[in-house]
């Protein structure tokens, strides 16, 4: 059975998709957008992008009993790879050791001109 996570504290989500979905051990958050839940708004630095995005998936993580440490697998879409080096050193300070599997990707545009998305899977 497919589980949907809906919760107030991170942003809704801006197409035909669930902020997350569970099915047995495994979550599946959809991609994050920097969007501030409490604002509608988004940064327009990377390194304030990427804190949102991550909170964002956070949030989530917390509306289904888990953190960050139930993660095991990120996938980061970035419009410019030259800010890959600001990106992991935000990255780093909310996984430190933790550090699960990951991706970054070069993208050309994102959702609402955002220059960050983050996606991940967790497992109870």
């Amino acid at each position: 059975m497919l589980k949907t996570v809906h919760t107030e504290e991170a942003p809704a989500a801006v197409g035909a998709y669930s902020q997350a979905v569970e099915k047995r051990n495994l979550l599946f958050i959809s991609g994050q957008l920097p969007i501030d839940p409490e604002t509608n708004e988004m940064s327009d630095q990377i390194v304030e992008q990427a804190k949102q995005s991550l909170k964002n998936i956070q949030a989530i993580l917390h509306a289904s009993d888990m953190t960050l440490e139930n993660v095991v697998k990120n996938t980061i879409f970035v419009t410019s790879l030259e800010q890959a080096a600001q990106v992991n050193d935000v990255y780093a300070t909310f996984f430190g050791e933790t550090q699960p599997a990951r991706a970054m990707v070069g993208v050309k545009e994102l959702p609402k001109n955002a220059m960050i998305e983050i996606e991940s899977i967790a497992m109870r």
